[in-house]
């Protein structure tokens, strides 16, 4: 096969749970175990990073990565959903897994998938295993894809364990309250395991708690630890015991106030554990996170006069903190390109939208997406007003025609509606 037929092969036999949803979702790591155990249990083979969480483990993924890159470490990073190719989810040192290893792995694997019948994203678990092993990578840093617990990158021991902000997301699958989705996510705890989690919240504090203390495992709050604040130079001021750093951080995203004293934490943990990691060369990772592992999406700035940011932030808590970002900027009309999926709170993300901004409502091109029609039909119950421009591309186009030097374009509401911005 080529690569191109590769791809075609796992999208039309494998259910994607970005493309389809909960219908993908594996409840247990049965389908993982196998496939690993046939490809020789890779993921015993390298030390890694797992990092969980609602919002900010993408972010917390790479600038991990990028910190271990420039302290030497050959360093792989597995995250997903992938924005514009498949390549993006498995990458070693900043560079995409080869498109020969996709197809010479699943030619390997199709009997066992014909058997197995896995899910997308548990064969795509297996690959970017084998490919750190093949790769004899230092450490891995692995995102989990979906909760925790049952998430199937769940079958690695880690070195540490880190868990982001926890928020209402995925509720069918994770449960109906923070504590319940709290619970899942700190699945990923594991036996006398060091544990960070990024951001404390009164309400949960008690069950990562008593998760750790059933596996024995070292817990850190990493806002007690590590306090973070912008600087009217734009850079960030971080005060990590007796030492403060002053850091370029090339991500804008106001949220990454909330990730970093768990990067940081996280990093004071590693060298506990014998990493050598100078402040200059955590500095130097987080300045060129970009640049070292092709972060994208994260409140990105794609144009000037009019202004045009996009952010992939889609559920309730991102879009918060992004429209909260919105407004610290000036500007004289806001136009919002707009499309979400079917799997969100609605209601409660349309009451957090700005009512004197302009919307092209869209929709990625994915059975998930939410129709455009409907889109805007629920928007204007909630007093949004704009028009029905399905194509994202063409939507983003009719906002520039529209917009003036002094106004502002923002794209975004599901990470799908970013990845099909041409040029992104």
């Amino acid at each position: 096969m080529t690569y191109q037929e590769t791809l075609e092969y796992l999208y039309a036999n494998l259910p994607m749970f970005q493309r389809i949803g909960a219908a993908a979702y594996q409840k247990d790591l049965t389908n993982t175990r196998t496939l690993c155990g046939i490809a020789g249990n890779p993921q015993h083979q390298f030390k890694s990073v797992h990092v969980a969480g609602t919002n900010g483990k993408g972010s917390t993924s790479h600038m991990l990565a990028s910190v271990l890159q420039s302290a030497g470490y050959t360093t792989g990073l597995y995250t997903s959903p992938h924005l514009k190719s498949f390549t993006e989810r498995i990458k070693v040192n900043g560079q995409e897994i080869e498109e020969q290893f996709v197809v010479s792995f699943v030619e390997r694997m199709k009997p066992h998938i014909e058997t197995i019948k896995p899910s997308f994203f548990e064969i795509t678990v297996a690959m970017a295993f084998e490919y750190f092993a093949f790769k004899k990578v230092d450490v891995a840093v692995i995102e989990t894809g979906l909760g925790g617990r049952l998430d199937s990158t769940n079958v690695i021991q880690p070195i540490v364990s880190v868990i982001t902000n926890i928020g209402y997301d995925h509720m069918d699958l994770l449960g109906n309250t923070l504590e319940k989705i709290a619970q899942e996510k700190a699945g990923i705890i594991k036996s006398n395991t060091p544990v960070v989690v990024s951001e404390t919240q009164s309400e949960l504090e008690r069950v990562f708690q008593r998760a750790a203390e059933a596996n024995n495992a070292q817990l850190t709050f990493a806002d007690s630890k590590v306090q973070c604040t912008k600087m009217a130079d734009g850079r960030i001021a971080c005060l990590n015991g007796n030492t403060e750093f002053k850091i370029n951080l090339p991500l804008p995203g106001i949220y990454q106030l909330k990730n970093l004293p768990g990067v940081m934490a996280t990093v004071d943990t590693l060298r506990a554990l014998g990493f050598n990691i100078s402040d200059e060369q955590l500095i130097h990772g987080l300045e060129n996170v970009i640049n070292q592992t092709g972060l994208k999406g994260r409140w990105q700035q794609l144009g000037s006069n009019p202004l045009i940011i996009c952010d992939t932030g889609h559920n309730v808590d991102g879009i918060r903190i992004i429209m909260e970002q919105i407004k610290t900027y000036s500007y004289q009309k806001l136009y919002i390109v707009w499309g979400m999926v079917t799997d969100k709170e609605r209601k409660k993300i349309f009451e957090l939208l700005p009512k004197d901004a302009h919307y092209f409502f869209c929709q990625a091109k994915i059975p998930r997406a939410l129709q455009a029609e409907q889109l805007a039909n629920e928007a204007a119950a909630f007093n949004l007003e704009g028009e029905v421009t399905s194509d994202v591309n063409e939507a983003i186009a009719e906002a520039k025609k529209r917009a003036t030097p002094n106004d502002f374009i923002f794209i975004g509401g599901s990470t799908f509606t970013v990845a099909e911005i041409d040029g992104l």
